[in-house]
C-alpha cells in the first residue's frame, strides 16, 4: 500500500506516535517509549521522560509505590489493569499541576508485572475537576468510591481495612459537604 502524496506512511511506528490516547511502553517500571500524546498531557519533552522511571508522573513516592503494589494484587489473567489515579505535570504552563488521570494497559507477563508492559493514559482533567486539599490516600479512596467499590473491595484493594476506608470516606464527605455515599460521588464527579 503506498501512501499519498504529503500524507504520512501508515505504518506502527506512525501509528503509535500520532494515536489519540497517551501510550507508553515500560520495562521494570522505567518508560521506555511513549508517544506524542503523553509528552503534550504531561509538558514533557521525550529527554525528560524516556529511562525514566513513572515515578516522575506521580505527585508523591507513596502514590507511585502503592499503585505498583495494587497494579501487581490487581491484574487479571491475562495481565489486563485499569483505574483512575491523580498524576503530575512535569513541565510547561502547567508545570506541577496535578489531574486525574485514567490509566489502563497490560503486563506482557502477568506473572511478573512490571517486567514489561503496554499503558495507555487519559487526561480527565476536562471533565473531572481535582480538589487539591485532599490527601495522597483520600485522592485513592475517592477514585475507587467513583468506580463503585465497597469499603470491603477497597480495603482489600488498598491493603487496609474496611474500617479505615470508611473513615477516610466520612473525612470526604465533610471536605465535600455531602451526607450520603451517592452524594459524595455525585459531588467528587462535579468537583
Amino acid at each position: 500500500m503506498s501512501a499519498q502524496a504529503g500524507a504520512p506512511a501508515l505504518d506502527y511506528r506512525t501509528a503509535f506516535d500520532l494515536a489519540p490516547i497517551g501510550l507508553v511502553l515500560s520495562r521494570q517500571r522505567q518508560i521506555v517509549d511513549c508517544n506524542e500524546k503523553v509528552l503534550a498531557m504531561f509538558g514533557a519533552e521525550r529527554e525528560l521522560l524516556i529511562g525514566r522511571s513513572f515515578e516522575v508522573l506521580y505527585p508523591t513516592h507513596d502514590e507511585f509505590e502503592r499503585t505498583g503494589a495494587r497494579i501487581v494484587a490487581s491484574l487479571d489473567e491475562q495481565g489486563w489493569y485499569g483505574d483512575d489515579r491523580v498524576m503530575k505535570r512535569l513541565d510547561g504552563p502547567r508545570r506541577g499541576e496535578l489531574f486525574w488521570c485514567h490509566v489502563s494497559g497490560r503486563a506482557l507477563n502477568p506473572q511478573e508485572p512490571h517486567a514489561a508492559g503496554i499503558w495507555a493514559f487519559e487526561d480527565l482533567s476536562s471533565r473531572r475537576k481535582l480538589k487539591v486539599d485532599f490527601t495522597a490516600r483520600e485522592r485513592e479512596i475517592a477514585a475507587l468510591l467513583i468506580d463503585g467499590l465497597t469499603s470491603k473491595q477497597i480495603g482489600k484493594s488498598l491493603a487496609i481495612s474496611p474500617r479505615t476506608v470508611d473513615v477516610y470516606r466520612a473525612r470526604l464527605m465533610r471536605k465535600v459537604g455531602a451526607a450520603t455515599t451517592p452524594e459524595l460521588v455525585n459531588k467528587l464527579l462535579a468537583a
